[in-house]
């Protein structure tokens, strides 16, 4: 539906010039994802229903990420026993970030992140991006990095933050992984039954929103970083994502 519902809100805004306005993108930006695009990026979903007064729903312009649930985020108690398959690519997504963070990848890991595909939107780009330096690293190499970039860094951001490691894990890389694994873990029902948007929003706000979008856009901008570089887009990104749903569910 996200091409209808695109279009529904072209016509409730006022054409597609003043959507293009509204997004702070072109034209022309409009007319391909109406037209040539299978989907809306990720990035202006939330910017178009809010555009819309909600009459164009997140889930009606990118069902694939945005299940029913989370266009009723009041509804929590009604929300389905089973994980719908949108909310096991959010988990997937956490789990991916944890464990690139908890360590270097291994060969193997290093063959199924390069077989990732991305898609429209700047989102998509970075896994391609990632997918791609997967596919050029080799785990000498992808450990060489781990070592020289991410721990030095993760540490430095965390002091400047003043966060502490976890009692269990001393260390930042993981302490921010445990803490993905964590949160994909409540979306799923890792723990018991899947936690409501309400519970999910509650531990995001508490332990990831103050400090990890940070770090990942300082690992993104890092001297150095090859094989790390879109995997902080990708975490930059996706926090935002998250941050910006979980805001308008107050």
């Amino acid at each position: 539906m996200g091409g209808n519902a695109l279009a529904a809100a072209v016509g409730i805004i006022g054409g597609q010039a003043q959507l293009a306005r509204i997004l702070g993108v072109s034209q022309p930006n409009v007319w391909h994802w109406l037209h040539k695009s299978e989907h809306v990026p990720a990035e202006y979903v939330l910017k178009i229903e809010q555009a819309t007064g909600g009459k164009v729903s997140r889930h009606d312009l990118r069902p694939d990420i945005y299940p029913p649930s989370m266009s009723r985020p009041k509804d929590d108690a009604a929300m389905p026993a089973t994980v719908a398959e949108e909310d096991r690519m959010r988990a997937d997504c956490y789990r991916l970030l944890g464990r690139l963070l908890a360590a270097p990848p291994s060969g193997e890991s290093l063959d199924a992140v390069g077989r990732m595909l991305g898609g429209q939107g700047e989102f998509g780009a970075a896994v391609d991006a990632l997918a791609a330096a997967a596919r050029s690293t080799g785990e000498e190499a992808a450990l060489r990095e781990y070592n020289d970039l991410f721990i030095g860094l993760a540490r430095a951001d965390m002091e400047r933050l003043g966060i502490a490691p976890s009692e269990n894990n001393s260390d930042p890389e993981d302490h921010i992984a445990a803490l993905a694994e964590m949160m994909a873990g409540l979306i799923t029902g890792a723990f018991g039954a899947p936690a409501p948007l309400a519970e999910q929003k509650k531990f995001f706000d508490a332990h990831l929103a103050p400090w990890a979008g940070r770090l990942f856009a300082d690992l993104e901008r890092a001297e150095g970083a090859r094989f790390y570089k879109p995997v902080g887009t990708i975490g930059r990104l996706f926090l935002a994502i998250e941050a910006e749903a979980f805001l308008l569910m107050t």
